[in-house]
């Protein structure tokens, strides 16, 4: 079992090398994990800046005092891998980011499709997005990344075509597709984005609209998948596929 991973924001050490761990992720490490003297901790902002640290003692209920090793940066994958998630009913949209996260995807952008019963807006948008944002923090932290997936602001169809006009592999994930996305060329480095539809599919004038923008429709196999699965399904085809998972 690889060490637990807690989200800090300097990496800054006292004499010795002794750093504190307070706050939430503090209580956290002492109340939740119960961390003890001896045991490997991995602190990390989040953005690829990690250090390896060994528990030496605890203060209190949320407080962890750690020595820490230097700070290491994680480059970023190369080829990143983008997702534009169209946004499902109720909690479904966590569990999109919580599994997308978990397979190794750099970038989640939330769409506000045609046919999304769910739409953002107003402080509700704020506080979804948020949601979302935490799920990709808390998920990053269990699967022991260092590098957390970005989760964009919630896109327009139009915003969505300019993201693929961009990419270096543009791909719509729709039952139309000649080709499965499993025997697709994909590119060694540069920017891959893939487009989950809605549960209602992704209505033609978007397919024509990215069409332009140079997507082409791919599909995943036989069976359909629920939009807050597919784009894991579909995510861990590419990562195998560009050799990430090699």
């Amino acid at each position: 079992m690889t060490a637990p991973v807690f989200v800090v924001e300097h990496f800054d050490a006292g004499g010795g090398g002794r750093y504190v761990l307070d706050g939430p992720e503090g209580r956290h490490a002492v109340s939740v994990k119960r961390l003890r003297p001896g045991e490997d901790v991995v602190l990390t902002d989040g953005a690829g800046r990690w250090a390896d640290g060994v528990v030496l003692d605890t203060q209190g209920k949320d407080r962890l005092i750690v020595r820490l090793d230097p700070v290491t940066e994680e480059p970023p994958e190369q080829p990143r891998v983008t997702v534009v998630q169209a946004l499902p009913k109720g909690d479904r949209g966590e569990l999109a980011v919580e599994m997308m996260t978990e397979v190794g995807v750099d970038a989640i952008v939330p769409w506000a499709a045609a046919r999304c019963i769910t739409q953002w807006k107003g402080e509700r948008g704020a506080k979804a997005l948020g949601k979302w944002r935490a799920t990709a923090r808390e998920a990053g932290k269990q699967s022991r990344r260092v590098r957390f997936p970005e989760v964009a602001e919630a896109a327009t169809t139009k915003q969505v075509a300019a993201l693929l006009a961009g990419a270096e592999f543009a791909a719509v994930l729709h039952e139309s597709g000649d080709s499965p996305l499993a025997a697709a060329e994909l590119p060694s480095s540069g920017e891959i984005v893939l487009v989950v539809g809605p549960e209602g599919g992704v209505a033609p004038e978007e397919l024509a609209l990215f069409g332009e923008a140079g997507a082409e429709a791919f599909r995943l196999g036989r069976s359909v998948l629920r939009t807050s699965t597919a784009g894991t399904a579909a995510a861990a085809v590419l990562l195998a596929r560009t050799g990430r998972w090699t």
